[in-house]
Order: structure tokens, then sequence, then C-alpha cells
């Protein structure tokens, strides 16, 4: 029989959304974490175009804040932002942020070097920053550290590059907000197998 252990692995990320800072792990051993799960994730021709940002305590406060700030002159009205700064705030509760980003300038260098693949550079590099993400996210809930993953880019792009003086060819692509799970994720619901899968024999 198959071993399952890392399926039974795997079912402990979840998105969690209610975060706290209740994390017995230091802000450097999670740094290690984190940075460890990314340098092992793989990318096309091995050209490791995902970057990251770790930000903890007040640094990832000012994310958050940044995003509020933005959202102001998105959301039409004030009762309809109440309910987004929740959100945010609920991000914001947790110990840390991190920021995923793609180094534009490798992908175009791979464009140049190997133009019969051109085209896919960009895809591959995209592939890359998910594996990334989730070996990351799978080690933070291996670790009883609760994340979820945010899609606040483009909007927030050009102030995080200003916050966090980032480099201008890394492209932001997620963010992900971690924390002590304060609240567990709720019930899972599943597709039935025959939608999902084909098996040929």
């Amino acid at each position: 029989m198959v071993n399952q252990d890392y399926i039974e692995t795997i079912k402990k990320r979840r998105s969690i959304y209610a975060l706290g800072k209740n994390v017995a792990d230091n802000n450097e051993d999670i740094a290690q974490l984190i940075q460890s799960a990314i340098k092992e994730s793989p990318s096309s021709f091995n050209n490791q175009t995902v970057r990251a940002a770790i930000l903890f305590g007040e640094s990832s406060d000012k994310l958050w804040e940044i995003v509020a700030e933005r959202l102001k002159s998105e959301v039409p009205d004030e009762e309809s932002y109440k309910a987004t700064r929740q959100k945010v705030d609920s991000f914001k509760a947790g110990v840390g942020t991190i920021l995923f980003f793609t180094d534009d300038d490798i992908v175009q260098q791979y464009q140049e070097q190997l133009s019969l693949y051109a085209e896919n550079f960009p895809i591959w590099a995209d592939q890359a920053n998910g594996m990334a993400q989730i070996n990351v996210w799978q080690a933070l809930a291996a670790n009883d550290i609760g994340a979820s993953l945010q899609h606040y880019n483009p909007l927030i792009d050009d102030d995080v590059h200003t916050a966090f003086d980032i480099p201008e060819s890394w492209n932001l692509r997620g963010q992900m907000p971690f924390g002590s799970i304060e609240a567990p994720a709720g019930t899972k619901e599943y597709m039935t197998d025959d939608a999902r899968f084909k098996i040929f024999k």
C-alpha cells in the first residue's frame, strides 16, 4: 500500500483567517523555514525567479495599513469599507506576512537566451511562484502556523516597492499573512472524483 503520510500533511494546509500572535517559534526560525521552502522549490531551468520579502511585527502592520489605505479609494461607501477594514485587520492580526515576487529581469534574461521557449518563461515563472507559495504554506502548516494567500496586487505594487525598497524588477504576485491559528478552517467540500479525474489503464 502506498504511503499516505504526505497526504495527511497536505490536509493540514488550509486557509486560516483567524490569525493571532501566539506562535512559539521565533522570527529567525520562521524566516529560515520560509527561505528553505522557497530555495527547495522547483523552477524552469533552475532559473530561481522567485523572490520574497518576509515581514514581521511593525513591518507587517505597515503592509496591511498600505492595503487598507489604498482600498479606501476603491470601496464605494463607508459601510462597505468597514467590512473591508475588518478583513484587512484580520490579516494584520498575525505574526507576519510574506510578499512573493517574480524577478522579471531573470524571466527576460532567459527569454533572450532561450528564444525558442520565450513565450513560456512568464508562464513557468508563475508556476514556480505558485509552487513556492504552496511549499511555504505547507511548511508553516506542518509547524502549526496558520496562513492564507491574498492578492491585492497590482493595486498596492507601487506603494509596496516604495515602502520596503523593493527592486524595480520584482513583480508582486501574492501576499501571505501568517500567525497562530485562533480558529480552525471550515469543513472543506470536494467535487466528485469522476468530475475531476480520468484514469487510463
